[in-house]
């Protein structure tokens, strides 16, 4: 036996890629293991059904993806298991209108939500402010 030949690929579809291995190309996960978590946790649907990391995927396959408070719905226009640039990346999938309107509506109301609320910065008292608590609360003390 030559120990120095290269292994055989065992898939025998040439068209298709594990969702997982395609989640990863497409740069919605940044590692294998967050996109497989991400699908056994029922974050990922394929055409509307829970599946398996392992699932094969292939071109025009509807995919919904949830991850924190956005959701966006996709079509598959190209494979790849490699994980390159951004700009690759984007050119695997297209989303579907629905999903952009959604997602947009959806960041709208969350900016409306938190636009009257205060941005507070919290940091430490400066020596100033320290002399003005400490003197405050001598002044409640003597009440």
């Amino acid at each position: 036996m030559n120990k120095n030949k290269k292994k055989q690929s065992t898939d025998t579809k040439s068209n298709s890629i594990r969702l997982d291995k395609w989640l990863l190309a497409a740069r919605f996960y940044k590692t294998r293991s967050l996109a497989t978590e991400a699908i056994k946790g029922g974050k990922v649907h394929l055409n509307g059904q829970r599946i398996k990391p392992s699932h094969h995927i292939e071109i025009n396959h509807q995919v919904r993806i949830k991850k924190e408070s956005i959701e966006r719905t996709v079509i598959i226009t190209k494979l790849s298991d490699k994980r390159g640039p951004a700009s690759v990346a984007q050119t695997l999938y297209e989303e579907t209108q629905e999903s952009i309107t959604k997602r947009e509506k959806n960041a709208a109301e969350r900016n409306a939500i938190y636009a009257g609320m205060p941005q507070y910065t919290v940091k430490r008292p400066s020596k100033k402010d320290r002399r003005k608590i400490i003197r405050f609360k001598q002044e409640q003390q003597e009440i």
